[in-house]
């Protein structure tokens, strides 16, 4: 069989599968979805707080931190899924918490992947906002929380490509899922993983379609946080517009 007429057999498939209803393709796609959700949610929560506050703040050392969090946004995810592994195996030093093989461990090691991204992309973005506007928030006695939140504000179209960045790596992640999950059917099976399974069984149709949908997901999320990016960015602009008018008055 040729590579285009397993790709078009796969597109069929996949068309077959999501119309189909089948469980273990439900269950796999709902899993995914969760692990990868929380997993870009957590490490929103806790990377954009973090590369705030290293962007607006002056520290010795501040150059070392920003490098350190670059490298890490390239973390290899074998190597992820290998600490976990040792930390949580039953003779490692977490093993009492027992979450190998389950989906809360693949939801910590993607967590780990994101976080760096969401911090590094924050960073990137807050430094990039005109100073000028941080000494006006402090000249109209804005305290530091408020002057922070008024950045971030200012820097929400780059917080949200954070967001967009660290649900792509997450969705499309399989070495640090498949080392920490197990790859356990109806448990801790995800798409990613599921894709490798078949591909090593030869299955390459139903790995074919079990890729279509994982890019079609990956696409649908994408495409709604652009959708939010884009609306922010126009909202930011029309700011811009009607504040020109009173700086030349």
């Amino acid at each position: 069989m040729a590579g285009w007429e397993e790709v078009f057999y796969g597109l069929v498939k996949a068309v077959e599968l999501i119309f189909s209803g089948d469980p273990d393709v439900v269950q796999i796609t709902i899993l995914s979805l969760r692990v990868s959700g929380l997993a870009t949610l957590m490490g929103g929560a806790l990377g954009i707080p973090l590369g705030a506050l290293v962007a607006l703040r002056t520290f010795r050392g501040k150059t070392l931190v920003v490098s350190v969090i670059n490298t890490l946004m390239g973390l290899p995810p074998v190597l992820v899924g290998l600490v976990y592994y040792i930390l949580l195996s039953s003779t490692g030093p977490l093993g009492f918490l027992r979450l190998l093989y389950t989906p809360e461990a693949m939801i910590l090691a993607q967590l780990t992947m994101v976080l760096p991204i969401a911090a590094g992309v924050t960073i990137s973005s807050v430094s990039t906002i005109d100073p000028k506007l941080r000494e006006v928030a402090v000249s109209l006695g804005a305290n530091p929380l408020q002057e922070t939140a008024i950045l971030l504000w200012e820097a929400r179209v780059g917080l949200l490509t954070a967001l967009v960045v660290g649900f792509g790596a997450a969705i499309s992640e399989v070495g640090a899922i498949m080392i920490v999950g197990g790859n356990l059917l109806g448990y801790t099976r995800a798409l990613t993983t599921a894709i490798v399974l078949l591909t090593n069984q030869g299955e390459f149709v139903e790995a074919i379609a079990l890729g279509i949908i994982l890019l079609t997901l990956a696409f649908l999320v994408n495409a709604i946080l652009t959708l939010l990016q884009m609306r922010s960015r126009s909202s930011l602009f029309a700011q811009i517009y009607t504040r020109e008018p009173r700086l030349k008055w």
